[in-house]
């Protein structure tokens, strides 16, 4: 039997007695420890305290204990020991593939490996899977070598610390995961050589392409960000982190995208050179987007986004905000808040007929950004007409064209918001119904003043006695911004302040009609009671 210990004699003696022609797997499987081998194991430990064996606690553990001491009675003679009676100081397996993952199966053996083993010789045995941790187990070796394998995974660094006699270590030609072995304070005992192409340490080929990689690589890779940061910044800015994007300029791409690559579906008006969007931008906001597609000269394209970044800066609440613009080759585009509500026009036709106050309400918001846009903006001119003016949800006009440069005199102004104020209130179309326009328009109402406005008036309108007075008023006022024969127009601060008046007035009347109304049905109720 293979020495457990110097001490242990008479237990090997024993257990040399064993029948030699038994295989290891057989004598394993069915020999039982002897009845006096608990008293043997006892003795020696006495004499020898440090043996691993002695802590042993239950008879299965003393079972193992046995079944160790066949297995080192088998290694101890294939490891070719000069005298195993005496001594077992060498597990020598090297180049023997078919024995070695048995024995290394043992973990009862390695569990109790005898002190006496010093060196450890696993290599050339093609063995595959992970480190076998349990060698680790014989502390007391000096020399350990599994080289020649084709091991893989971790190496147990941490396990190697209790080897304090460890000398010698080779561990070539594997295939462990890289680690910094380096760093561990007791690998640094050993040279390179003890890890060539073991995969521990990187070899000179990874090293150059790895160097080739980060050379040739990494500037691939600066490049291809740069390009594609190029991108984002000609073609999708609105991919870009908000103080990376520049403010209101569009591109064709974003309409494209906005749009559904303009999309028939999307198309809300088209005319000759000009073609009417609704999109959405990639924030989720709704847009009107007006593309122009004429070609025009480069002095026209500057133009062109002069204006625009006059416009981007107009803000108030009965103006269209215009979010940017588009100017490209091929392309010119203007990009303005989408209102889902309907031109003025269409509003005055709608079969809801809008109220005498309703109507001094939208009257009230148009000369509101009539005198912002004549106060802040007066190189800023705009298209006043019932069909170009936009109504919001809650009914606050919105001009939406606007033209810069184009300098319209206060008079002309002043002209255009009576004829709307006309249509207003009439409910006529002046191109449409009358031959000579705005003109013959304007000279069947002043025909018609004062004595026979029930024909000028909309005759779907309901007004009062006072409401009527009202909108008399407003007519007078009408004929007056566009009396062409006389050099004395009202300001737009004049009739500003006649139509908040008159507003007002509406809003008392309206007041005090609900509070009689109310008060009548009271009485009717009471006087109902009473019977």
């Amino acid at each position: 039997m293979a020495s457990i210990s110097a001490s242990s004699i008479l237990l090997l003696i024993a257990v040399l007695s064993l029948s030699v022609s038994a295989t290891l797997v057989e004598d394993l499987a069915n020999l039982k420890p002897p009845p006096d081998f608990n008293s043997t194991i006892k003795g020696n430990c006495l004499h020898n305290p440090s043996l691993r064996y002695c802590n042993y606690s239950s008879a299965m553990e003393l079972v193992e204990i046995f079944k160790s001491t066949i297995v080192a009675s088998y290694l101890c003679n294939e490891s070719k020991n000069p005298n195993c009676v005496e001594s077992f100081p060498k597990i020598d397996l090297r180049s023997r593939p078919k024995i070695v993952p048995l024995y290394l199966s043992y973990s009862f053996f390695w569990k109790y490996c005898p002190l006496t083993i010093l060196s450890i010789d696993l290599s050339n045995n093609s063995l595959k899977g992970s480190f076998p941790a349990d060698v680790l187990s014989c502390t007391q070796i000096q020399a350990l070598d599994l080289s020649l394998n084709a091991l893989a995974g971790d190496v147990p660094v941490e396990s190697f610390t209790p080897l304090s006699n460890l000398t010698f270590l080779n561990l070539s030609f594997n295939y462990f995961s890289e680690c910094k072995i380096s760093d561990s304070q007791f690998f640094k005992r050993f040279n390179a050589s003890s890890f060539l192409h073991s995969g521990l340490l990187p070899s000179h080929r990874n090293y150059k392409i790895k160097a080739i990689f980060l050379l040739l690589g990494f500037p691939i890779f600066v490049i291809l960000i740069i390009v594609c940061f190029g991108w984002l910044c000609f073609r999708r800015p609105d991919y870009l982190p908000r103080l990376l994007q520049r403010k209101h300029k569009f591109t064709p791409a974003i309409l494209k995208a906005a749009t559904g690559q303009f999309s028939r579906k999307n198309l809300v008006a088209k005319s000759e050179g000009v073609s009417m969007y609704k999109g959405s931008l990639r924030d989720g906001t709704e847009v009107r987007i007006e593309i122009y597609w004429d070609n025009i000269s480069r002095e026209d394209h500057r133009r062109f986004i002069k204006e625009c970044k006059v416009l981007v800066q107009l803000c108030h609440k009965n103006l269209v905000q215009v979010f940017g613009w588009c100017n490209d080759r091929k392309l010119r585009a203007i990009v303005t808040e989408w209102t889902e509500g309907e031109n003025i026009e269409m509003w005055l036709s709608a079969g809801s007929v809008p109220s005498w106050k309703q109507r001094l309400k939208v009257l009230l918001g148009v000369v509101e950004g009539m005198c912002y846009l004549q106060e802040q903006w007066p190189e800023v001119g705009y298209d006043l007409r019932t069909r170009s003016v936009m109504l919001s949800d809650n009914l606050e006009p919105l001009i939406s064209r606007f033209k810069v440069g184009v300098q319209h005199s206060n008079t002309k102004n002043i002209y255009k918001f009576g004829v709307f104020l006309l249509e207003i209130i009439t409910n006529r179309r002046p191109q449409e119904e009358f031959e000579r326009g705005e003109a013959g328009f304007i000279e069947y109402i002043r025909m018609s003043y004062p004595g026979n406005l029930c024909n000028v008036f909309d005759s779907r309108m309901q007004l009062s006695e006072n409401m009527f007075d009202q909108a008399r008023h407003g007519i007078a006022l009408g004929l007056m911004c566009t009396d062409q024969s006389t050099s004395k127009y009202p300001s737009l601060n004049q009739i500003l302040n006649m139509i908040i008046r008159v507003y007002e007035s509406c809003l008392v009347t309206a007041s005090q009609s609900h509070r009689r109304t109310h008060r009548d049905g009271d009485k009717r109720h009471k006087r109902a009671l009473s019977r």
